[in-house]
């Protein structure tokens, strides 16, 4: 009998100076994982495009209807599952804030709640969050660009503050799941623009940290000019942002080239490239640019400027456009296209430790018209649609190497852990164990 009681003593000893060793010597806080630990996490990413940053929508007299002004589906707990089902980790919420607010700048309750009901959507299927200003009719990210008086820059300051104060205090409770990004594209193309933007970044931090909470040490990403590669490592120097909480901060950037692949500029007609990598090229159509030596340049210019200085990158958006083929055209060699292109951002992205963002329109039945869609998840029956360039997304993620330790050793099991690997609860692990162990005092993963 008292060697019973005296086994379950010493296993609840155990337990308990398991967990004291934990919250003495581990990460145990809510945000006091940086950036760096939070990245690799979130591969890879998908944006809930074209909902909530909709607007004006004029023609729709309900704001909160917006939502399907420039999409048709109502987001829901269903969607967001099928995201995380599909294996994406991370979701990015464009979303408009100042057009959803009053004449004194006090954003509508209405569309607060319907925001974090989506947010919340996300936190109940384990996927983190990127959450933003985007676009938002241009109040900034053009406005704030366009006249560099100080009377505007600081006017621009001043709403950024109270806009992002408002947002913060919303959220100040959630956990690290939810990162904010201040901006989306910010129209800055130069050192003045630039030294502006930099200014609006400032507050957007200030603001966040100030509503105290988990906002403290809260993940923030800030924008690069124009999120565009080149000027942001010409321009953007990410070290001039002042912030309290350390390792805190991500940058961000968006990827779009070709543009006449991915759909951002002379992708129809005559003009447009429907064959991407040189093993896909057919008669005509292809792209005579930005294929996988000029992505690998241009990725291994943020690492060099940005990733191996401690901020992680986030490839905001990027997208190449499934298309039904005309006659004349080789529709296999268009889907290797597509395929490959999502592989290769991912890939090329993991290798040089970035956060690639799938961008989809929700647009399904574009993708069986020559114009063309990014849409890979039909939102309205929760199907992947886009299967090239899902399956792009995974083999690119498995060909790619994260380049920096990411805290957590991973090994095999042994028929010899047992002396030296317990479980959370103090009990000696298995050959074939799975999930988090102790090894000799230290928290490991087990896969």
């Amino acid at each position: 009998m008292w060697n019973n009681h005296f086994g379950t003593i010493m296993r609840i000893i155990r337990f308990v100076l398991i967990v004291a060793f934990l919250l003495l010597n581990l990460d145990c806080s809510v945000h006091a994982q940086t950036a760096m630990d939070i990245a690799p996490k979130m591969m890879p990413g998908w944006n809930l495009g074209n909902t909530l940053e909709a607007g004006p929508c004029t023609w729709l007299s309900n704001k909160l209807d917006w939502e399907t002004g420039w999409q048709p589906t109502k987001t829901t707990q269903s969607i967001i599952n099928s995201v995380k089902e599909a294996g994406f980790n991370a979701v990015r919420i464009p979303c408009a804030w100042d057009i959803h607010s009053d004449s004194k700048g006090k954003i509508d309750v209405v569309w607060m709640a319907r925001v974090k009901k989506i947010v919340d959507y996300c936190m109940n299927a384990g996927l983190y969050v990127v959450l933003n200003d985007h676009w938002d009719n241009g109040w900034v990210e053009v406005d704030g660009f366009n006249d560099l008086s100080e009377a505007n820059i600081s006017a621009k300051e001043a709403r950024m503050t109270d806009l992002w104060t408002q947002i913060a205090t919303a959220f100040r409770d959630y956990g690290e799941l939810l990162l904010f990004a201040g901006l989306n594209e910010p129209n800055a193309h130069d050192q003045a623009t630039t030294d502006a933007l930099i200014r609006y970044e400032q507050a957007f931090i200030n603001a966040v940290r100030a509503t105290g909470g988990n906002n403290a040490t809260r993940i923030l990403v800030v924008q690069g000019p124009s999120t565009d590669i080149n000027r942001s490592v010409e321009f953007y120097d990410v070290t001039r942002l002042e912030d309290s909480a350390p390792n805190a901060l991500m940058v961000e950037v968006h990827y779009y080239d070709p543009g006449q692949f991915c759909g951002t500029w002379n992708s129809t007609g005559s003009t447009a490239f429907y064959y991407w990598g040189t093993t896909n090229h057919y008669t005509s159509h292809n792209a005579n640019w930005g294929e996988e030596s000029h992505l690998a340049a241009q990725f291994a210019k943020l690492k060099d400027k940005y990733t191996s200085k401690g901020y992680p990158v986030i490839i905001g958006e990027y997208a190449g456009l499934q298309r039904m083929m005309p006659s004349g055209q080789n529709q296999e060699k268009h889907d290797a296209s597509v395929k490959l292109y999502y592989k290769r951002v991912n890939e090329y992205a993991t290798n040089n430790g970035l956060i690639a963002f799938a961008w989809d329109t929700n647009v399904a039945a574009d993708l069986k018209k020559e114009s063309g869609s990014s849409t890979i998840i039909d939102r309205s029956n929760c199907q992947i649609v886009g299967t090239n360039a899902m399956e792009g997304i995974k083999e690119g993620l498995s060909a790619g190497t994260w380049p920096f330790a990411t805290g957590i050793q991973t090994y095999r099991a042994t028929k010899n852990d047992s002396k030296h690997i317990h479980t959370l609860m103090g009990i000696p692990v298995t050959e074939g164990y799975r999930g988090i162990v102790i090894d000799n005092g230290k928290k490991i993963s087990r896969k």
